[in-house]
Order: C-alpha cells, then structure tokens, then sequence
C-alpha cells in the first residue's frame, strides 16, 4: 500500500496549517521550527513497521498524524456529549498531544538518525510484511519518551497534561501506564479524561488505516480463516515425516510435505492481524 507524491504533499500543508490555526506566538514558531528541522524526514517516514500494523509506507506517519487529530475532536466531542467532565484541559492541549504524540518516531536530530529505515531483506518483505526495521543506530527508547525529549530538544515548553497525554496515548499497550488507568483509589485517579480521549484516537486511527490496507489484499478473508485451529485430523504427522527424511527417502518426503500442506514446496502467503 503506498499514497501518491501528490497526497504526501497535501498532508504535509494540513499538518502546517494545524500548528498555525491552533497555537500562537513563541509556541507556534518553535512547533513551526521542529517541523521545519524534520520535513524531509517527516514527509516521508511510515507510522509503523509492518504492513498490517498501519501506515507501513512512505508518507504515513504524517497520514496517521492528521487521522489522529480529526478522531481526537470526535471522540472529545462523543465524551462531552455524553456528560463528560473536559474542562479539565484546554482545545489546545488536545490537538498539541494529537499532534506530538507519536513524534518520537522520527528519531533523533541529526542525518541518518531516523527511527524507520526500509528493510533490505525482500524475505522478511514478503513473508512477515516487515517493510521497515527500527535504525540499529540509534539508542534504544521508548517512542513516548523520545516524544517528550524532542519537544525539550527543541525548546517547547508543554504543560503537565500535554506530557501526561502524549505518555497515556498507548493506554495499556504499555505497562508503564496501568497505575494511571487502573488506579485503585480516588485521589489516585487521573483527574482529566485527556488520556482516554487520546488512546480511543489513536486506536481508532489505526484501526481505519488496518482496514484500508486489508482491502488491499484479496486474500484478506483466507489469511484470517487460516488462522484458525487446525484440526486433530489436519495435524501433520512431523514423526513419520522425519523418519522418511532421515532414511533418505527425500522424493517421498516431498511427497509427504505436498499432501500435508496441499502446496508445491512453495510458501504460503498469510498476514497475520
């Protein structure tokens, strides 16, 4: 799955048009600079590594940015109409988490420091959908923590709920966050919603960008019925096939490997959910 030139381009003038229709001053200029500094990185940088995960493309982190703000003011929306407290933090401070909260993935300042870099090996391509792999360069570190460091980097001050906001957008995916969300007493309870909001959002986005790249593939529906459970009858027979195997009988284990798995040697295509 990839987007065209053209649409790369339009995202990247929308993702501009965010910061300046939505902070002002000294904050707009330095959020305008980072941007600036990372553009080419930026535009062309995948929202994820493997295929079925989402946005493994060029151009699809910034696809997924945009996704995510435009499910951020939905779902905020959904909970205030729904008797929410949001006063608790401001428009700003959800379309600054909305937009930041995956920047980490750009990787550290400076050339050859991206965090996405597209692999070299077409087997891992083909049969795992691994179309990136993490830079072996860089430090390791968790993409939220690298979130908050940019932003530090480069001069942007962000308040108590913006920091909190871009840690809790993973919600549970992270074990670091389960005495945030799963607080056994009152006074230790998150006292906004903002990471609820945020973590919906970014499920919701990347469960849309799942299913336009499942589309892509026409066989969506076979890969996930073969992921069910075989039955006893269809468990091959690994015993016998060795015996045969080791005896040097490799015409007839072929044979064997042909009648278990109703192929011609070649491997079978599945992508995993």
């Amino acid at each position: 799955m990839k987007i065209p030139a053209e649409m790369i381009v339009d995202n990247w003038n929308e993702l501009l048009r965010v910061i300046d229709d939505n902070f002002e001053g000294e904050r707009k200029d330095k959020l305008k600079a980072m941007y600036t500094d990372l553009e080419d990185r930026m535009c062309m940088q995948p929202a994820s590594s493997i295929d079925h995960y989402h946005n493994a493309f060029e151009g699809g982190y910034v696809d997924h940015v945009l996704r995510v703000i435009k499910c951020a003011k939905q779902v905020y929306m959904l909970w205030k109409s729904m008797g929410s407290d949001c006063d608790g933090y401001t428009m700003e401070e959800l379309i600054f988490v909305a937009l930041n909260h995956d920047i980490g993935k750009m990787g550290f300042p400076g050339e050859g420091n991206e965090t996405y870099i597209p692999n070299d090996s077409e087997w891992h391509r083909k049969n795992m959908g691994r179309m990136y792999k993490v830079n072996p360069n860089n430090q390791f570190t968790l993409v939220n923590d690298l979130s908050i460091w940019l932003l530090q980097h480069y001069g942007i001050s962000i308040t108590w709920n913006e920091m909190l906001g871009i840690k809790l957008t993973d919600g549970l995916y992270d074990e670091n966050n389960k005495p945030y969300f799963m607080s056994r007493t009152a006074d230790s309870k998150l006292k906004t919603n903002l990471g609820y909001v945020m973590h919906q959002a970014d499920c919701m986005a990347a469960r849309i960008e799942y299913e336009k790249w499942a589309k892509t593939k026409s066989n969506t529906t076979d890969a996930i019925k073969s992921f069910s459970r075989p039955s006893k009858s269809s468990k091959p027979n690994f015993k016998k096939l060795g015996s045969i195997a080791s005896n040097g009988e490799a015409g007839a284990a072929m044979k064997m490997f042909d009648d278990l798995f109703g192929g011609s040697g070649e491997e079978t295509k599945v992508d995993k959910t």
